[in-house]
């Protein structure tokens, strides 16, 4: 029989802990009891899993059906507030005392508003609104009590935050939801699960997961030797791994390689005080253009890397990051595999044949984002934090036209 690893996700932390080596089924089963004492869950599992596997069947029959008091197949993307609030009355009327997704990221962030809507005795649009960060947020709100376990098919790592981000349905805005919020105190990871996400959605979060390490390691602001070395740890695992995951679907162990990378990253980019960089920050304004959030990252991270480098920003964090990935031998077989001359090579340089060898978008035309976009993504950008706190700030909207002129 496998032998389960389970430890916390980070250190110094007791919540969220982690568990992988035996499957799914088995670990909610074993853990449903062990570690909560829960006897009646509310399932939400990604449609795209429930339609085309066995993945709800398997869980039912492991559990005990008499366990499963609820489920609910699929959500929308960007996590909308009609379905939080059918969700949430759904899992109030069966008292449900666990909540267990098995999907990507926006099922996390449901879940979480879920239990917080539920400890609020939320009911209404209305109600919704004063738990989330605006000027109608109320004071006293009550802390989540019914846990969360995720099973994630992704490498977008919301599953170890304590935030939410859910739409409102009529205007259409994304509102933020902060702590009290809690984020799933178990997060099982099982790479043959992992197995069955399309190439699109797992490589993709898994260049959002290395553009957390590589914006990281390049700051110039709040980074310390703890948060570089589980950068570099996860990086270690992560892009020798995304680019073994593209070459082999069969190989177990790079699923696994990724997703224990993701939550190093994770660690990294949330440790401190680090100020992350332009990626991140016109990234963000590029998803209400339809750009997934890892489909961000392999576009703008090459050219963000490229900008700073050439304004002097942070060229010496940048060659030890070039240094470190091309001493991978992974790594360096695609660059030579690629005719790439690595001496004449920066990091963008190295950055991009990676993301190219695993065939992920490189430019705004390749996700349908078309020049006559490129001034109103500009004059967004200068708005958000980490456009702020790029190595070179952006302040004017003729710096992130140069970023975008590279990708367009």
């Amino acid at each position: 029989m496998s032998q389960e690893t389970v430890r916390p996700a980070f250190e110094g932390r007791e919540r969220p802990i982690i568990a992988h080596g035996v499957s799914f089924p088995t670990a909610v089963a074993r853990h449903t009891e062990d570690i909560f004492n829960a006897s009646r869950v509310y399932v939400i599992c990604s449609r795209t899993l429930a339609h085309t596997t066995e993945t709800l069947g398997r869980l039912t029959a492991t559990l005990g059906p008499d366990k499963v008091v609820g489920r609910r197949i699929g959500m929308k993307s960007h996590t909308l507030w009609s379905e939080v609030l059918e969700i949430t009355a759904e899992a109030r009327a069966a008292q449900a005392d666990l909540i267990l997704t098995i999907g990507a990221g926006s099922l996390t962030d449901g879940a979480k508003i879920i239990a917080l809507a539920l400890a609020n005795e939320i009911r209404t649009p209305e109600e919704l609104g004063t738990l989330a960060e605006g000027p109608n947020k109320r004071k006293d709100i009550k802390t989540p009590t019914v846990p969360i376990i995720s099973v994630p098919t992704s490498l977008s790592a919301g599953e170890y935050s304590n935030f939410a981000g859910g739409t409102e349905d009529s205007s259409k805005r994304k509102y933020s939801f902060q702590p009290p919020i809690r984020g799933p105190e178990l997060v099982i990871l099982d790479p043959e699960l992992a197995q069955t996400t399309p190439d699109s959605i797992w490589l993709s979060t898994g260049v959002r997961a290395v553009d957390h390490c590589i914006e990281t390691l390049c700051a110039v602001v709040g980074t310390t030797t703890s948060s570089d070395e589980l950068a570099q740890r996860a990086l270690s695992l992560l892009v020798p791994g995304l680019l073994r995951c593209k070459k082999d679907h069969a190989d177990r162990e790079a699923y696994l390689q990724c997703q224990l990378g993701s939550v190093e990253a994770m660690a990294a980019c949330t440790s401190g005080s680090i100020e992350l960089g332009a990626s991140h920050g016109i990234g963000h304004q590029l998803g209400p253009l339809g750009v997934g959030h890892g489909e961000t990252s392999c576009i703008l991270l090459p050219a963000v890397c490229k900008y700073n480098a050439k304004y002097n920003a942070n060229r010496d964090q940048q060659d030890k990051v070039r240094q470190f990935l091309i001493k991978d031998p992974v790594v360096s077989q695609v660059l030579r595999a690629r005719s790439l001359d690595v001496n004449a090579s920066d990091l963008g340089d190295i950055l991009d044949a990676i993301i190219r060898e695993l065939g992920m978008p490189r430019t705004l035309g390749d996700v349908r984002v078309g020049r006559d976009q490129l001034d109103g993504l500009a004059a967004n950008s200068l708005h958000d934090r980490w456009c702020k706190t790029n190595p070179v700030p952006l302040k004017e909207k003729s710096q992130v036209l140069e970023i975008l002129e590279m990708v367009v």
